[in-house]
């Protein structure tokens, strides 16, 4: 409580579905927070960032801001994903570097988010920090990974030659309540449980997956992300990334059936296979954030499902079913 009591955080992307529990739980302890609307400050202009920290001088940021979504989005947007990420990020790194030489401000740090996309497409499972140079990332959404990746390096030069309190880390799929359910922009887990939900409602005798289901990934519910990132943000001042996850493997496959029985669904699940998979396997070897802070997740994936599940049937019970 000591390390956040009046402490001036900025937490950009902070209205979004992580950064919503993360202010939640910064505010707990008693921080004061700030979250820059897009509207008002469009971090791909780098006057608007050096108006946002001269404005709130904080001495703690979060950089959640991204332009994101599930692999139909990446597909169709890999142009806008790459540019105003990397926008974004080259222009808060500097610009918190400026901010902190011009006003001297104690113990400034700065807290990023990468992406688990950023990974070569065939990282050996599990995914270990040592490996995140070691290939090419996956197609579908490489282009938004790699410009997220590029803060690491700008992070790091920053580091050794500047002295900028700057951390990296990556968290790996992310789910739970406040998901963004737009079967356009969705992740896995978003999608299917939109899908079987009005399915069900409707009485639909199937329901569409996308690939083969073969594919495996791990999730992290949302809100034991933000705890790790205050941790991250209480304990860790390294140069190196650290892995944000639960270091469980399931199959889509599996995960579809999990979430058929979170909703209720009882159809049949018809996998398309001419759907793009994305990353064959996808799983993360969390020993190195268990040991640096003392992060361990606590929420398994079937509570963390049905939450996520219970949430959208609260918020979403009045939308049209998906087609």
């Amino acid at each position: 409580m000591s390390f956040w009591r009046d402490r001036k955080v900025v937490v950009t992307g902070g209205a979004g579905f992580l950064g919503t529990p993360l202010v939640g739980l910064l505010e707990s302890r008693k921080a004061s927070v700030f979250v820059p609307r897009s509207r008002d400050f469009d971090l791909r202009e780098k006057s608007a960032v050096e108006k946002l920290l001269q404005q709130e001088k904080p001495s703690l940021v979060f950089h959640l801001a991204a332009s994101c979504g599930g692999i139909a989005a990446n597909m169709k947007n890999p142009g806008k994903f790459f540019y105003d990420n990397a926008a974004m990020g080259i222009n808060l790194i500097e610009t918190a570097r400026q901010y902190q030489s011009k006003f001297q401000v104690p113990n400034f740090k700065l807290v990023i988010v990468g992406t688990i996309c950023a990974y070569p497409k065939f990282t050996p499972v599990p995914f270990r920090e040592e490996e995140f140079w070691n290939g090419y990332p996956e197609e579908t959404n490489a282009p938004y990974g790699l410009a997220k990746k590029m803060m690491l390096v700008q992070a790091q030069a920053y580091r050794k030659q500047y002295g900028l309190n700057a951390i990296y880390v990556l968290p790996v799929n992310l789910y739970g309540p406040g998901d963004n359910f737009d079967l356009e922009h969705s992740h896995v887990i978003a999608a299917l449980v939109r899908k079987m939900v009005e399915a069900r409602r409707a009485g639909l005798p199937l329901v569409e997956v996308w690939g083969t289901g073969k594919i495996s990934r791990e999730f992290l519910y949302v809100n034991d992300c933000a705890e790790a990132l205050v941790l991250a943000a209480e304990k860790y001042d390294g140069p190196e990334p650290v892995n944000l996850g639960a270091g469980r493997e399931i199959t889509v496959r599996e995960l579809a059936e999990l979430i058929c029985g979170a909703t209720g669904y009882q159809g049949r699940l018809e996998w398309n296979s001419s759907k793009p998979d994305g990353q064959p396997r996808r799983c993360l070897d969390t020993s190195r954030a268990s040991e640096l802070f003392g992060f361990t997740a606590r929420i398994s994936l079937e509570e963390g499902i049905r939450k996520t599940v219970e949430w959208f049937e609260a918020h979403h019970c009045s939308e049209a079913p998906a087609r």
